[in-house]
């Protein structure tokens, strides 16, 4: 290792270690251990260019083990991506660049947002199937304009949660071979050495899934890293990882120990570990100009990697214009906005239908407009109508199809699914049934942080599931996940309602959307409109000016609320239908708007969902009432459980006097 090495990496170091004991929080032992192979890999493998760390055919780096953040962060400002020493400074402090976990659109050059243990290697597996694929859809013979490596970092925590191991197992089934993974292996966790919970071997287990394993002894020898990650670039088989045996904390007093994972080192230590390292001051945040020279001449080295691709992709665009035309048709976030006044996206059959069926002919109509649209299921897709005909299936054999089979990995599925769309220029969807969507939650979560617009298309969304009983039936995870920030949830109650929820979501660029959909058959109903794309909408008005009651429903209860304001006309009390398919969409329009559908004046209101009541509060009040469910399902025929459970025209028609 040349002295100018050495000092690159030692700054890494030292910038991690005075940005966590500035802020008095954070990670220093993961930077410390890990500099020498990140450093080795953004020096001298990784294509990337601070002056445009948005160009298509870039490495994706993902720091799965997210908490060494301060590790990111001092690569980005020694590159110069833009952060500042100010910036670094400013670690974990409000408003700051260098938030606590790397944050996705937050912070210049952060790939995705990682925090949670794993999640960084399930998205690096989507993003590796992204190149793969849009690779096959556009490299003609000498343009290899879709070229390029996925690398993710993360250590022991990252190997212990299942997350790892569904993404991949499916990595390994599809031959990813430009997906590397950086095991950084120090064998230390918050509690203490991993032996006390964890003794597998992981080098094993990837061999299990079909990886090229390599170790490298010592994580501080550049060259030993260097080869290994080349001999991993040399095989595009399989997919790649390398054992890099490391010692957290390296360099100061706390090395190799637990104390060193989650909390400042301490002046005392930082003091002692600058000593060790040879570093000229002990002023914080220092870095002799020589270093940042050398990376300042390492940085523009990078930029000619660019420029050799934008002087291959002229041409390509030169000699195939049909390819530059759909090239820009998949990176358009617009190009489904036309669908809102195309006839044919908007035509259905009239005739009583489940709501998956109704989407899964969406996806078939979508799938013609939008070339870029790739999606699959949990193995599902049978069930949920998630399959588009004549695409292809994505696979070890061929990476155009745009049918992803994700085998029976929920968690991992949705993470990928996120992959997907941070990659850029695909346009994603993922499937499950709705009860499972308590795996999907803690990557969907992450879709709405990072504001990525997946799509899910959650089927068999209620009681009406029947025989297969409350392990199958939802009940609160509607409520669950229209709590969550930036996520909307679509529940349609026919065709042009599903329709409307496609197009919300196939539109949305910052928010994903979820589709919850029946396995039942439902009516198409007379009065649903496009109006469903304001999330809520009156269905079936009363005949006077201010209705007597309100009846509110989403889905398949839609039609009780109908049925029951028959009823109760003949009795002489006028009530209006409002179907709700989306509160999330409804919330976010004008109080005008808000208004003319649920006149604050009439408080007698009540909601019909086959689901939780909780979140039903703010619209029925104090006044109102709710026909939902009061605990979990049963096993039995879907109409025998909907007439159990209260979900009739006569229990719908009782509730609305009751509140008159």
């Amino acid at each position: 290792m040349s002295n100018i090495d050495t000092m690159s990496v030692n700054a890494i170091r030292v910038l991690s270690a005075d940005g966590v004991q500035k802020a008095n929080s954070g990670h220093p032992g993961l930077p410390l251990g890990s500099a020498a192979m990140a450093y080795e890999l953004w020096a001298k493998h990784m294509k990337h260019n601070p002056a445009d760390p948005k160009w298509p055919n870039r490495d994706r780096f993902i720091l799965s083990g997210g908490h060494g953040s301060m590790l990111l962060y001092s690569l980005l400002h020694l590159f110069g991506y833009g952060l500042t020493i100010e910036d670094l400074s400013r670690f974990r402090q409000d408003n700051s660049l260098t938030p606590g976990h790397p944050e996705y659109g937050h912070t210049v050059g952060v790939e995705a947002t990682t925090g949670p243990l794993g999640a960084g290697m399930a998205m690096s597996v989507g993003m590796a199937m992204a190149e793969a694929h849009l690779a096959a859809k556009f490299n003609k013979e000498g343009y290899p304009v879709v070229d390029h490596y996925t690398y993710v970092l993360g250590g022991d925590g990252c190997m212990m949660e299942g997350i790892t191991s569904e993404a991949m197992s499916l990595a390994g089934t599809l031959g990813l071979g430009k997906l590397i993974v950086l095991y950084d292996s120090n064998k230390i966790s918050i509690e203490g050495n991993t032996d006390i919970a964890f003794t597998e071997d992981v080098k094993k287990r990837f061999e299990a899934f079909g990886f090229q394993t390599l170790v490298v002894e010592d994580g501080n020898n550049l060259e030993e890293i260097g080869a290994a990650i080349e001999a991993a670039k040399a095989d595009l088989s399989r997919p790649s990882m390398i054992t890099v045996k490391t010692k957290i904390g390296y360099g100061s007093p706390k090395e190799g120990m637990a104390s060193a994972h989650g909390e400042p080192l301490g002046a005392d230590n930082i003091k002692a570990m600058k000593e060790k390292l040879g570093w000229p001051s002990q002023e914080p945040f220092y870095v002799p100009e020589e270093v940042y020279a050398n990376y300042k001449a390492l940085a523009q080295e990078k930029a000619k990697d660019q420029k050799e691709w934008n002087e291959l992709f002229a041409k390509y665009c030169k000699e195939y214009p049909e390819m530059k035309e759909l090239w820009n048709k998949f990176q358009d976030e617009d190009a489904a906005k036309d669908l809102l006044e195309d006839e044919e996206f908007w035509a259905f059959e009239d005739k009583a239908d489940a709501t998956r069926n109704l989407s899964g002919k969406t996806i078939n109509k979508l799938k013609n407009y939008l070339p870029n649209l790739i999606g699959g299921s949990a193995d599902l897709a049978p069930s949920t109508k998630t399959y588009m005909s004549d695409m292809g299936d994505f696979s070890k054999k061929d990476y155009s199809g745009r049918n992803l089979h994700f085998g029976v990995r929920e968690l991992a599925m949705t993470a990928i699914g996120n992959g997907l769309m941070l990659h850029g220029g695909l346009r994603a969807y993922v499937s499950t049934f709705f009860v499972f969507s308590d795996y999907v939650k803690p990557m969907a979560r992450l879709s709405a942080l990072m504001g990525v617009p997946l799509t899910f298309v959650l089927t068999h969304d209620s009681i009406g599931v029947g025989e297969d009983g409350p392990t199958h039936e939802p009940i609160e995870q509607l409520a669950m996940l229209r709590a969550m920030p930036n996520f909307t949830v679509y529940r349609p109650a026919d065709a042009t309602e599903c329709a409307a929820a496609w197009y919300y979501a196939v539109t949305s660029k910052k928010t994903p959307t979820a589709l919850v959909l029946t396995r039942q058959n439902l009516p198409q109903l007379a009065g649903s409109s496009k109006e469903a794309l304001k999330g809520a909408y009156v269905i079936s008005d009363s005949k006077k000016d201010t209705p007597d009651a309100i009846v509110m429903a989403s889905g398949s209860e839609v039609e009780l609320g109908v049925n029951a304001q028959a009823e109760l006309a003949k009795e002489g009390i006028d009530v209006r239908v409002v179907s709700m398919p989306s509160m999330d969409v409804f919330e976010a329009q004008s109080e005008e708007y808000k208004e003319s559908v649920l006149p604050k004046k009439v408080r007698a209101r009540v909601a019909i969902e086959a689901a939780t009541d909780f979140g039903w509060g703010k619209y029925v009040g104090l006044d109102g009432a709710t026909v939902t469910m009061k605990g979990f399902g049963a096993s039995a025929p879907a109409g025998v459980l909907f007439k159990k459970f209260g979900f009739t025209t006569e229990n719908v028609v009782k509730t609305v006097k009751s509140v008159l």
